[in-house]
């Protein structure tokens, strides 16, 4: 690395350094769970006949992952489920009452109903004590995955009234297509249940050293962490990457041409787009507007990181903070267009200041109190702003937060396990993904938006700066 450049990297990275709850359950959920809390779920075994081993296990696997991940529910223990799982609906069936005896005894119980197959209370009272069943059954029709696939409320007394959606899903015949219909499936459950689309299907895009040679490069992998694999080859350094809302289309910061510049790929070819970069010796932390049209950014056109507007290919471009300090890392409010949160240095630490997207009515959003405060990221409400925040710790031992930009209310997700920052928000604005070295090396994790299921998703190398996309 020349010194010119490195000169740079060290200038961008001490601009990153220096400046750098869930909402309730649906009525519907609330009406079949009967209290303020998570449905349960029942997710027994789908099987079907010449099914490979290993698709059917991938298939089930991702579906148990995908609910349990969810936030939604609480998954019914597979210890307790009863030994008769019905594949389709006709397999329920109601136990009949015994003739009564000829000549009863007043001490004698009622008889037991006899069964004559799986019924809705099998799965509805304890031990398994769910209140929702999804069941079905697989198979490899025409060569491909096929599934058959029922949701039902087995806390209702008929059949037919337990009914909740069904649906048949077909894919490619080897695990790749067993996973998307899994995917498919799990979001169909969380949509007719009112609980938004969830994460399934969703992609998680992040910086990672693995490569070797000093160099990062852009990665991706599903929510859970499967399919890891490089998007960008630039054999240099690629940082802060950004999704367009609708998830066609990867900016980022790459030095692939000396200074650091942004570069805009499509997530559909992969390939590199045209966006005219201003003569600067920095041009960085690119974000996307809600429609995807334009984009926010941190130049150093004037001499000092502002933050600066332009159409997707760079053009029509306008200066709209316009501060002594050091400006970086602008974010759109996702839901409005209206405001863009930033990171400003402008009374001292950096901390976090909303704007209109003119640049008028500048207001700081983290209170005083001590500590950085870095890497905004708005949730899809546009109501929440989470942030890495030093509050309470030294320079530079970050923990995440959440902020209510209407009223001000703080949350703390993380509490002192290393250091973790740039969250980013899911789709279904119940879960951040975020970088820590909690457990040594800087790796991604994610979380529910309260704190809770914590999961490590990468191992290998250093990873860093995520960002959750739709697809």
């Amino acid at each position: 690395m020349n010194s010119k450049k490195a000169a740079v990297m060290v200038t961008l990275a001490g601009l990153a350094i220096a400046v750098t709850v869930l909402a309730q359950q649906p009525d519907i959920l609330l009406k079949i769970s009967g209290e303020r809390g998570r449905a349960k779920i029942a997710v027994p075994e789908f099987k079907g006949p010449a099914v490979p081993g290993r698709v059917n296990e991938v298939f089930n696997q991702t579906l148990w992952n995908d609910l349990e991940s969810s936030g939604v529910f609480e998954m019914a223990s597979k210890s307790f489920y009863p030994t008769e799982t019905p594949q389709k609906p006709e397999d329920f069936k109601r136990p009949v009452q015994p003739p009564p005896p000829a000549r009863p005894r007043k001490d004698q119980p009622p008889p037991e109903p006899i069964r004559q197959g799986p019924w809705l209370t099998d799965w509805s009272l304890p031990p398994a004590a769910a209140h929702l069943l999804a069941f079905g059954s697989t198979a490899i029709e025409n060569d491909r995955f096929a599934l058959s696939g029922w949701l039902y409320d087995v806390t209702k007394p008929e059949v037919a009234s337990a009914y909740i959606f069904g649906k048949r899903y077909f894919n490619t015949s080897d695990e790749n297509g067993a996973r998307k219909v899994a995917h498919e499936f799990a979001t169909d459950i969380l949509l007719k249940l009112g609980a938004g689309p969830g994460i399934a299907g969703s992609r998680i895009y992040f910086v990672s050293n693995r490569g070797g040679g000093g160099n990062k490069e852009i990665w991706a992998m599903d929510y859970d962490g499967s399919n890891q694999a490089p998007l960008t080859r630039y054999n240099s350094l690629c940082l802060s990457p950004e999704v367009s809302p609708d998830g066609t289309l990867l900016a980022f910061t790459s030095f692939a041409r000396g200074s650091p510049g942004i570069f805009i790929h499509s997530l559909e070819t992969n390939r590199r787009l045209t966006f005219y970069n201003q003569v600067a010796s920095l041009n960085a932390t690119p974000s996307f507007s809600p429609d995807g049209k334009r984009i926010a950014f941190a130049s150093t056109a004037s001499g000092r990181a502002q933050i600066y507007l332009a159409d997707i290919d760079g053009s029509s471009l306008r200066r709209i903070s316009n501060s002594l300090a050091v400006e970086v890392e602008p974010k759109f409010n996702p839901k409005t267009g209206a405001q863009i949160a930033f990171v400003s240095g402008r009374a001292g630490p950096p901390q976090i200041y909303l704007m209109d997207v003119d640049g008028a009515n500048v207001q700081r959003l983290t209170p005083s109190g001590g500590g950085d405060a870095v890497n905004p990221a708005w949730s899809p409400d546009g109501q929440r702003i989470a942030f890495a925040w030093t509050r309470g710790f030294e320079p530079g031992n970050y923990n995440i937060f959440i902020q209510e930009v209407a009223t001000g209310t703080l949350t703390q997700l993380t509490f002192g396990a290393g250091r973790n920052e740039h969250p980013s928000w899911a789709p279904d604005g119940r879960h951040l993904v975020f970088a820590s070295n909690r457990s040594g090396g800087t790796q991604i994790w994610t979380m529910l938006a309260d704190g809770r299921q914590l999961k490590q998703l990468t191992t290998q190398g250093r990873n860093e700066a995520p960002v959750w996309g739709v697809k």
